[in-house]
């Protein structure tokens, strides 16, 4: 059996006439699926006998398994699913003055390394398939009765370590017929992989990019992102500027905030310096502490110091409001724990 969220429309298309049925079908499907969230093919009205038949032996239509579901004090809500393989993913569901996002997964554990993140804590199995990618954004929607209209693949491992996968995901939730969300309320963030920074400047649909930048200089941030010693900030810059020259869309900025380590003027300063000239925004991140890190957080004020110091020369910048920290579902704390029953 298939599974019909690991189809494209353009697969579907191809599927469906390679086997005797109108590539019009594909859209019908697609609608009745993902905009008006029906999941048994016989309640298809408008599609022939043969095709529902059709679809019944050759395609599952299924959420994904969920083990454990917590909500913060904010209103944040933390999925934990359970996968085919019996792998768990986590999923976030926060709430903005703006609409609704989920914070995506994208591989099983990560193999990035990064110092201060509790993903890494677990290293990859594997790459999540597109179908594991498109549930958790409607396996959310089901199971709260809500519409989702954000997305950030942001949560365990590395997107342009999936590229492929991640790249059929945007198209389904992008689609007209699909979840139908737009280029600009999708964004993808990376640590640095300037092969793939380039190739994703020129994929048609022009979604947003964030880098997690988190140090202004190869010394710390050697320390801090194995990655860098691959792709170092100077690539990084330069293939920040290519993106930018090629889609037409600023680049975010990621700086989580490390007491001690990265967020004194002299830091701002640093980061003002190597950022200047690219059309960009530093989102700045207070630390989630993890248990099994050294790492602290900056005290509040610092943070606003740290902040001011950009704007004052000239950087465009955001404080971001601490979600979901209580649950561990805070940026860098996501990884499924053993008092969750694992």
């Amino acid at each position: 059996m298939l599974n019909f969220y690991d189809f494209t429309i353009e697969r579907l298309q191809e599927y469906l006439t390679q086997n005797g049925f109108k590539s019009f079908n594909a859209d019908q499907i697609y609608k009745w699926v993902y905009e008006k969230k029906i999941i048994n093919f016989e309640m298809m009205t408008n599609i022939s006998k043969p095709l529902k038949e059709f679809l019944k032996e050759n395609f599952l239509l299924e959420d994904l398994e969920v083990h454990t579901v917590q909500e913060s004090s904010d209103g944040t809500v933390k999925f934990l699913f359970k996968l085919g393989d019996g792998s768990l993913i986590e999923s976030v569901l926060m709430t903005h003055d703006y609409g609704k996002s989920i914070c995506v997964t994208s591989q099983v554990g990560c193999n990035m390394g990064c110092a201060f993140c509790a993903s890494g804590l677990i290293k990859k199995a594997r790459d999540l398939k597109i179908h594991e990618l498109v549930r958790q954004v409607t396996s959310v929607e089901n199971h709260l009765k809500i519409k989702i209209t954000h997305v950030v693949v942001m949560g365990t491992g590395e997107p342009f370590d999936n590229y492929d996968n991640v790249i059929d995901f945007i198209k389904v939730i992008n689609y007209k017929n699909g979840l139908q969300i737009g280029s600009r309320h999708i964004t993808v963030s990376t640590c640095g992989i300037v092969p793939k920074i380039l190739e994703y400047a020129n994929e048609p649909i022009k979604t947003n990019l964030a880098i997690s930048l988190h140090a202004a200089n190869d010394e710390l941030r050697n320390r801090l992102m194995p990655i860098n010693r691959a792709f170092p900030l100077s690539e990084i810059i330069d293939a920040c500027k290519e993106y930018f020259k090629i889609s037409g869309r600023r680049v975010t900025f990621e700086y989580i905030l490390l007491h001690g380590v990265n967020d004194s003027i002299q830091h701002a300063n640093e980061l003002s310096d190597l950022i200047r000239g690219i059309n960009a925004y530093v989102n700045l991140i207070p630390y989630n502490p993890v248990n099994e890190f050294r790492f602290k957080k900056t005290d509040s004020q610092k943070a606003s110091d740290f902040y001011a110091q950009l704007i004052k020369r000239g950087i465009n910048a955001t404080l971001r409001r601490e979600q979901g920290s209580d649950i561990d579902a805070a940026c860098g704390q996501l990884r499924y724990k053993k008092e969750n029953g694992i």
